[in-house]
């Protein structure tokens, strides 16, 4: 392997250096990428190194998963709906493919709920101040989690009739099955949260009483609120957004699209609305005004879209809804071409004049973007439609702590860690505490991945074109045996694998075995600073000062 010192260089006349060996504990760059900042690493290798410490696969799984769930009680939703941008930074990338740390997580999700394995609390102090949380969807609920195993009594406030949010109302059953989502929302139920649907805040309940009640609010009540085209005819009866849409057809309504469906936008939101549409029959085309370069849509997502049939028009922007006595029968568009960037940073899309086109549509979706529904919320919008909240969700309200899609339109992943880090201020607040403060090690990316051996990556089957409908799950998961050697892949980055060069190679004996778990000690006073040890070391924890 490419990276291990040769016969020839071990051979060499050593030179004495002034330099010594040291553990430096670095950051792997899935954990920098990751949404919660789960410990990735330590879960793989914990899965990794079963046989080494004498442990059952369930009694790694089962560490593993307590280790997920510490940030995370939603690893088998997030198994399924997350883009994984941990994967897009793992070291092992670009050599035979990035460890499948998605694939694995949604194993032990499913893996939890099929073993009936049960959420603990951290502590069995229980505190008499009671939190209340607005919103049950994944900001929600992961602050209602994080807060009950602290000790608080939590009551969750639903508007709809089903927990979940955007997770239930959002995303496709084929993407997300409900009976995984209604499984690890029951666990936090089962923790003792407190769970109230079907009631509104601002109609049924105020703020104003909220705020008598309870010591500290949180609010996630998601972005459920289609924003408009704003172009003639769009007022039109089959003219619907994107959010309207997906929560019609995931609470299960009977829509008539008609045969022929567009959806305006780039975004998830249209992904989802188009694949729903391809499975109602219609032909679908989407309409975007750049180029595929910028969809911001999940990647795989688009790609599924497209190999069921959905046709994506790229640089084309509506200008009209056509419409015939109150419905549409198609739009006016115009052909865009890129400028200079815009505000987001993207490229911005000009019209092209006198390239006006007409499109057949029996329904119009229209995906651009979504808001949320504050107007019953008093004083909480902000100088825009959002929630105005600092890192760890504080508003400018005393004692109302805010999350997820509210904010601005985030990832599942990163509305489960604005709830994470919202509870440990509601708690600092509660406790006139400070709040904790982070330890923050160099990112490990002096990896030498030639050290480890070529393996193939282990992807998660998918079901064929002909056998997928409206709840069929598109991707299983993977089998026990294969996330195993998917965990053996990992190449624990910034941290010790207990791979025994560092002693190897160490040709003073400085480097002394520990109890298991406790890797090695090192002897600096026999040590010459040969440098062996650390050019050795293929996860990059030792290093020369």
């Amino acid at each position: 392997m490419g990276g291990m010192p040769s016969a020839q260089d071990m051979n060499k006349p050593v030179q004495i250096s002034p330099l010594r060996p040291r553990y430096a504990e670095k950051t792997p760059p899935c954990i920098l990428k990751c949404p919660i900042g789960t410990d990735i690493r330590g879960w793989i290798t914990t899965i990794a190194q079963a046989e080494a410490y004498n442990r059952t696969n369930q009694q790694v799984l089962n560490l593993a998963w307590q280790n997920i769930t510490d940030r995370n009680p939603f690893p088998a939703v997030c198994g399924r709906v997350c883009p994984y941008p941990c994967e897009a930074a793992c070291n092992r990338k670009d050599k035979d493919g990035s460890v499948a740390v998605n694939a694995m997580e949604r194993f032990i999700g499913d893996f939890a709920i099929a073993n009936a394995w049960k959420l603990t609390r951290l502590s069995q102090e229980c505190h008499a101040e009671k939190i209340a949380v607005v919103g049950s969807g994944p900001a929600g609920l992961s602050c209602a989690y994080q807060l009950c195993r602290k000790g608080y009594p939590v009551t969750v406030f639903e508007a709809f009739s089903r927990p979940g949010g955007m997770l239930r109302y959002g995303i496709p059953e084929y993407r997300l099955p409900r009976e995984v989502l209604d499984a690890e929302i029951q666990r936090i139920v089962d923790l003792g949260v407190e769970l109230k649907c079907s009631l509104v805040i601002g109609n049924d309940i105020s703020l104003d009483q909220l705020r008598q009640d309870y010591r500290a609010i949180f609010i996630g009540i998601g972005a459920h609120k289609g924003i408009k085209l704003g172009i003639p005819g769009e007022d039109a009866a089959n003219v619907l957004t994107g959010a309207e849409f997906l929560n019609r057809a995931n609470r299960g309504d009977a829509i008539e699209v008609g045969a022929k469906v567009v959806v305006i936008g780039g975004g998830d939101t249209a992904i989802d609305a188009a694949r729903v549409c391809r499975r109602l029959g219609a032909e679908v085309t989407i309409l975007y005004r750049r180029t595929r370069a910028e969809l911001p849509a999940i990647a795989q997502e688009i790609d599924a879209a497209i190999e069921e049939g959905v046709s994506i028009e790229f640089l084309t922007a509506p200008t009209e809804v056509l419409r015939n006595e109150g419905k549409t029968h198609g739009l006016k568009c115009l052909r865009m071409e890129l400028g200079d960037s815009d505000a987001s940073g993207r490229p911005k899309p000009m019209p092209i004049l006198g390239s006006d086109f007409e499109i057949e549509a029996a329904t119009v979706i229209a995906a651009i973007s979504q808001e949320p529904e504050l107007d019953r919320i008093d004083g909480m919008r902000g100088s825009a439609a959002w929630i105005q909240a600092d890192e760890w969700g504080a508003t400018r309200e005393e004692g109302i702590y805010a999350g997820g899609d509210d904010l601005e339109l985030v990832l599942v992943a990163t509305a489960i860690n604005q709830g994470r880090l919202a509870a440990q201020a509601i708690d600092a607040y509660v406790r006139s505490a400070d709040l904790p403060t982070a330890v923050v090690h160099p990112a490990a990316n002096n990896v030498i991945a030639d050290w480890h051996m070529e393996s193939e990556r282990h992807e998660r089957p998918r079901l064929c074109i002909e056998q997928r409908d409206m709840n069929a799950e598109i991707e299983s998961g993977l089998q026990e045996s294969a996330v195993i050697e998917e965990a053996q892949r990992c190449m624990s980055c910034g941290m010790c694998m207990d791979c025994e060069s560092c002693w190897t190679y160490c040709t003073n004996n400085c480097f002394v075995r520990l109890p298991k778990g406790g890797h090695y000690s090192i002897k600096l006073e026999l040590c010459n600073g040969c440098k062996k040890c650390a050019e050795g070391c293929p996860t990059g924890y030792l290093e020369l000062i």
